[in-house]
């Protein structure tokens, strides 16, 4: 394949899934007969510029034109938006002359608090009904995919933004010249781009494979992202290394020269150098421990069930898909999956269809055993869970390696 970043044809692969469903593609129970989509999941690095990507590119509105994820179902996301909104109100003394622009805005859970502070503010989402959702909480959302030509006609048409903010979308745009030209564009003179992303580092270390789906494209490093900032007149000044969804980055940008290079671009790229990020050893062991994980599972589930355990599965989220997806369980190994999104609940998952309940499934319906799909909020979920918990149900925590709490 050719890099979508550098245009090099010199990929190696890292993990091969095989044909996938699409991670979030929900079914209804009129779906459940009809023939199935999928698509190949490979995981491969460019070795020219050490850009971590998936094989397929998936047609974007078939993934996020109508969108069953919305962030305020989750107590952590909501908490991690707030102070991160109360951080950049303050460092960047935003007021009513700014304007803050979030791409994937998803239901406004992050741009409300900009809106409480009276800063202008504009989310972008491709979803019309996640959108609709952002517009009732007051968050002014337009529905579109981020590029560069949205970028030049919202920069012609109103002054450009002084911050803008993206979380977990940029590793979901296959044009990823044309998002982050779209990024320059948009920028205004002494404005900020703060981005937030799974750590390709932490992927790889943690075996957090079930990171990887359809939707997200790429895995970047440090490594692989800053020579495509610094293509498009762009300078990654600083880099913050957080623990939410497993590990990611907090990237700090703006226009070439705004702002000073901090040490912690250096220190982060000498550590991946000290890793071994720009070689193929760093990468090599991938697929190796997360056969070694799924072959565990699949014990764990089988020695559960012989025992004449019951077996559930919490949160329908796309990496929880394709954990289940990867595992294939047998049949009537896991009953159900628990999720608190009334959106999701319902309906079945992709590939395994097993149904979607609330939340409150678990307390009434009392598996023995509960998968925690999602692991990456797992402090969260075991204290809403604690009715559960003290009726003697027990979690599964998936990875790094299984264990029971």
């Amino acid at each position: 394949m050719v890099c979508r970043s550098c245009g090099s044809k010199d990929c190696e692969s890292i993990l091969d899934f095989g044909l996938q469903p699409l991670a979030n593609n929900f079914l209804r129970a009129e779906d459940l007969g009809k023939p199935e989509p999928r698509f190949p999941l490979h995981l491969v690095v460019c070795t020219a510029c050490w850009l971590m990507q998936i094989t397929e590119t998936v047609p974007a509105v078939e993934l996020f034109q109508t969108y069953l994820y919305f962030s305020s179902y989750s107590d952590a996301m909501l908490d991690h938006a707030r102070q991160a909104a109360e951080r950049y109100l303050k460092e960047f003394s935003l007021g009513r002359d700014q304007l803050v622009v979030e791409i994937a805005s998803n239901d406004g859970y992050l741009l409300q608090n900009f809106v409480r502070h009276g800063v202008p503010c504009l989310g972008i989402d491709p979803a019309e009904n996640v959108a609709a959702v952002a517009r009732q909480k007051g968050v002014e959302t337009i529905a579109g995919f981020f590029g560069n030509t949205l970028a030049q006609n919202l920069a012609s048409s109103q002054k450009r933004a002084d911050l803008i903010l993206g979380n977990n979308v940029f590793a979901h745009c296959a044009g990823i010249n044309d998002f982050v030209t779209g990024l320059a564009t948009l920028l205004n003179r002494r404005g900020r781009i703060v981005l937030e992303f799974p750590y390709a580092v932490d992927l790889v270390e943690g075996n957090e494979f079930d990171t990887i789906y359809h939707e997200h494209i790429f895995y970047f490093s440090l490594t692989a992202l800053q020579p495509v900032f610094d293509r498009h007149g762009l300078q990654v000044f600083r880099v913050e290394h957080l623990d939410i969804h497993g590990g990611s980055l907090r990237l700090f940008a703006a226009l070439r020269g705004d702002f000073p290079v901090e040490d912690s671009v250096m220190r982060m790229l000498a550590g991946e150098q000290t890793k071994g990020v720009a070689s193929p050893a760093f990468y090599e062991d991938v697929a190796r421990r997360a056969a070694n994980l799924k072959g565990s599972l699949l014990n764990l589930i089988d020695e559960l069930k012989r025992g004449g355990k019951s077996i559930a599965a919490y949160g329908a989220s796309a990496k929880g898909n394709t954990l289940l997806n990867f595992l294939d369980p047998p049949p009537g190994s896991l009953n159900f999956v628990a999720d608190r999104s009334p959106y999701k609940q319902g309906m079945w998952t992709p590939g395994l269809h097993l149904p979607v309940m609330g939340a409150d499934a678990l307390a009434r319906r009392r598996p023995d055993y509960t998968l925690l799909l999602a692991w990456n909020f797992a402090p969260e979920i075991l204290r809403q869970q604690r009715a559960y918990r003290d009726a003697g149900g027990k979690f599964i925590l998936p990875l790094p390696n299984p264990i029971i709490v």
